[in-house]
């Protein structure tokens, strides 16, 4: 009789990757950067349990976008009171926080739930080349087309 795998806490190992977004699709790129947050491309994958590694994305304001999404991709906030609707569109959103960009982007492709949240805590985005994470190390890696 085989006994089914289920990782504990402590055989965990994550790991600090550095994704440059320089010239990258956005949907792309956060289609693979969820991936690893959910530890996709790990042997030790299992549903519900965070076996992803960490993601440091730089050059966020440099991202590319296909076709007339700068113009026809809106974001929308609401301030809670009545007419307090906020509608941005693409363009004047990699203005203002392109970081916000590429988190949109990711938390559309994780679970909406308590998991998702504490996934989306292991992404940092910045908007420069410059990071603060040196001492943990990051390894860059390639996100292609």
């Amino acid at each position: 009789m085989f006994k089914t795998y289920y990782p504990k806490p402590e055989d965990l190992e994550s790991q600090w990757l550095l994704v440059d977004a320089d010239g990258q699709t956005l949907g792309r790129m956060a289609s693979r950067i969820s991936a690893i947050l959910l530890g996709k491309g790990k042997p030790t994958v299992t549903p519900g349990v965070d076996t992803g590694d960490f993601v440091i994305v730089v050059n966020a304001s440099k991202i590319h976008v296909t076709g007339d999404r700068l113009d026809q991709k809106m974001y929308y906030r609401h301030s809670g009171y009545p007419g307090g609707l906020r509608v941005i569109p693409l363009r004047e959103q990699l203005k203002r926080a392109p970081e916000k960009v590429i988190r949109s982007a990711v938390w559309g492709m994780l679970p909406h739930n308590r998991y998702g949240r504490r996934l989306l805590k292991k992404m940092r985005v910045y908007s420069g080349p410059d990071h603060p994470h040196r001492p943990q190390k990051p390894v860059r890696i390639e996100i292609s087309e």
